[in-house]
């Protein structure tokens, strides 16, 4: 549970108030009444609270020395400069990033976002049963909240069942952009930091490819659509090239002419040098499911990207086709600007680009110069 802290060295800064969550302290807006701690990772703490003026409920995620680590600073700064644009009914919504104390020190972030209850990664482990219903309409809200992104040219880059929030109403909300990019962005540089979780990592990234576009998320949602129906990881390679030796051995080896897009030639000949395999049919890994989502599983887990079914496609898919109908075909308002960064940005400059993210939540705050180095 959250507990009520003296603040450090005793001094109560204006408008704050402290608490302790699993022994860390939350230096937090007055505003905001902490209920309990919900969740803990490499980024911080998340706990839950009442928003007293609004009487809504959020989740308030922690991250704890923020500009210690230039690659996790980016990736926080790229979550603010993204979900600022973003309104969809499944796409977690950024409410609000507390302003700091002091502008030219602050460590620490604390981002406000919408409360969920629990992640497909959580539901899927979990002794609850999954109907086929389930199964549907959280792919349906998948493709959705993701088609949206498309619309922006963003790739998520990092779809996983953890990185998409349920709550009780079987609602579904895809989070942490932290990898996220614009399709305008120099391929060259995409390759240059960790993309995708491996589990569900597209042939294209395995093989290092240069250029990749939004059929990578569509992998992606093919990965979490076969273990919701098994409830097990469908490829769990312990290391790249085992990776992609289960893909090959699920699918089939492949021809020739599903080859053309890998541009690496080593690449291909270690493709080309794996055992034949006849692959598995998806309707005998998953005898129960519904022969239309073997379908749709099918033209998602397509190894060529060239050849995989796009988004708006799979949305027309019988499979979830019942579903929609003109209200759900959202497509982003704004076209969200390049989102790469200069890799080498020093921590000052990072914090610089977070503070004035900041004043789009906080706009009293922007009569403060900031003084780099100061």
């Amino acid at each position: 549970m959250a507990t009520p802290v003296e603040p450090p060295n005793g001094v109560r800064s204006i408008g704050k108030h402290y608490y302790s969550m699993w022994q860390t302290l939350f230096e937090i807006d007055t505003k905001y009444v902490p209920i309990k701690p919900i969740g803990r990772g490499a980024y911080g703490i998340v706990c839950s609270s009442i928003n007293r003026e609004t009487n809504e409920k959020v989740a308030i995620k922690k991250i704890h020395n923020a500009f210690e680590n230039s690659i996790d600073a980016m990736r926080t700064l790229r979550e603010l400069k993204l979900l600022r644009h973003l309104r969809h009914e499944n796409v977690i919504r950024l409410k609000d990033v507390m302003m700091p104390v002091n502008k030219r020190s602050f460590k620490d972030v604390y981002l406000v976002y919408e409360l969920m209850d629990t992640d497909l990664h959580q539901i899927i482990k979990s002794s609850q049963s999954l109907s086929n219903d389930h199964c549907q309409y959280f792919i349906f809200q998948l493709l959705r909240g993701l088609k949206y992104l498309h619309s922006a040219n963003i790739l998520h880059r990092d779809l996983k069942p953890g990185n998409l929030l349920i709550n009780a109403n079987c609602d579904l909300k895809i989070c942490d952009f932290g990898l996220a990019r614009t399709s305008a962005t120099k391929t060259g540089q995409f390759m240059t930091e960790y993309v995708v979780t491996r589990w569900y990592r597209a042939p294209e990234l395995l093989l290092s490819c240069d250029n990749y576009g939004t059929s990578i998320d569509i992998w992606s949602v093919g990965c979490i659509f076969a273990e919701l129906l098994g409830r097990k990881p469908l490829f769990p390679g312990t290391e790249c090239l085992n990776q992609l030796k289960l893909i090959v051995n699920t699918l089939g080896s492949q021809r020739e002419e599903n080859l053309g897009f890998i541009d690496n030639p080593k690449a291909r000949r270690y493709i080309q040098s794996l055992p034949y395999s006849h692959g598995a049919h998806f309707s005998r890994l998953y005898p129960n499911a519904d022969p239309l989502a073997i379908d749709l599983l099918g033209k998602m887990l397509v190894f060529d990207p060239t050849k995989r079914i796009s988004v708006s496609e799979a949305l027309r898919h019988p499979y979830v086709a019942a579903l929609c109908d003109g209200r759900f075909d959202v497509t982003a308002e704004v076209e969200v600007g390049d989102l790469e960064i200069d890799e080498d940005l020093g921590a000052e400059m990072i914090r610089e680009m977070m503070w004035k993210e900041i004043l789009h939540y906080h706009p009293e705050g922007s009569g403060i110069e900031f003084e780099v180095g100061v």
